[in-house]
């Protein structure tokens, strides 16, 4: 598990610089001049190039450029936007407010698709199964730009069962709509897989023996088949964190909410490469770490693997 566990570690850190370099390079290496882009098409006084190409290394080689960035985001500086904003100051107000957005997104679509997949596999063709697999099917073919603006205009503008926009400091109630709509990019997915490892792990000969010593179904379904199906699951569910941060950007940017997919956003949108660059460094690590998780999860749920 250790060896594991380094080799990961190891794997991650590449990774990390990969695509922090791909990343730095579509936002710098193709720019003929990154810094009119704040200016738009104003001309930009010259003292103040002067101060923004010195403070950017803009005078330097491409790959100095970027040793200059790293050197800087190794030893905590993410450095200063266009907009002359810290953008660790931005990263502080902007990661919460994401995090919440992630975390109850994620549980919404964990405990509907898990319930419902368990549901739909146990009893395979029947009323539910067939409704869940319809709804699934809608979902799916529901991109979230038509998806975020079309809920919005139902639950928050005609009925107002929800507040249409989350606002500055949005809370439980203003981000409960953003979540749903951003867990229904997953949960379609989570719901089938779900539903057919169930329906797998039920046919299984372990399974059978249980039944044939006299085990009631509910100890069968709930200590063994749930325990195998859930494998997939979670992996699933670590993979979907990549989903949701990219779905972020989009319902972050139609509900108004001013975390990480917004200022990506508008970052992107104003070719402001070190907030974007920034931003994405941080977005790396976090799904290294998560996949990290993940994979260590599986020897806690099925005891049958091991790493070496």
């Amino acid at each position: 598990m250790f060896r594991y566990f380094v080799r990961r570690v190891l794997q991650g850190v590449l990774t990390f610089f990969g695509a922090t370099f791909i990343v730095y390079a579509l936002m710098f290496a193709n720019q003929d001049d990154p810094l009119q882009a704040l200016a738009g098409e104003r001309p930009l006084p010259e003292n103040v190039r002067q101060a923004l190409t010195e403070r950017y290394h803009l005078d330097d080689p491409f790959i100095l450029q970027y040793g200059h960035y790293m050197r800087g985001l190794l030893t905590g500086d993410f450095g200063i936007s266009l907009t002359n904003r810290p953008i660790s100051e931005m990263m502080a107000q902007a990661w919460p407010v994401t995090i919440r957005l992630a975390v109850f997104a994620i549980i919404i679509s964990a405990l509907v698709a898990v319930t419902a997949g368990i549901v739909s596999g146990i009893r395979r063709g029947g009323i539910f199964d067939t409704t869940t697999l319809v709804i699934t099917l809608i979902l799916l073919s529901l991109p979230i730009v038509v998806l975020a603006p079309l809920a919005q205009l139902l639950f928050g503008v005609q009925l107002k069962w929800f507040p249409a926009t989350a606002g500055a400091e949005p809370g439980f109630y203003q981000l409960m709509l953003p979540a749903m709509v951003l867990s229904c990019l997953v949960i379609a997915t989570q719901i089938r897989v779900t539903r057919a490892s169930v329906a797998e792990n039920l046919r299984s000969d372990y399974v059978r023996t249980a039944r044939a010593k006299g085990l009631a179904n509910r100890r069968v379904i709930g200590v063994h088949v749930l325990r195998n199906s859930l494998i997939p699951v979670v992996t699933l569910i670590g993979v979907d964190l990549g989903n949701l941060m990219a779905g972020a950007i989009v319902t972050e940017g139609v509900f108004n909410i001013p975390g990480v997919g917004f200022n990506l956003f508008r970052g992107i949108r104003t070719e402001d490469g070190p907030l974007v660059v920034g931003f994405v460094s941080v977005l790396v690590i976090v799904f290294l770490v998560v996949n990290l998780v993940v994979d260590l999860l599986y020897a806690v749920l099925d005891p049958r693997i091991r790493y070496e």
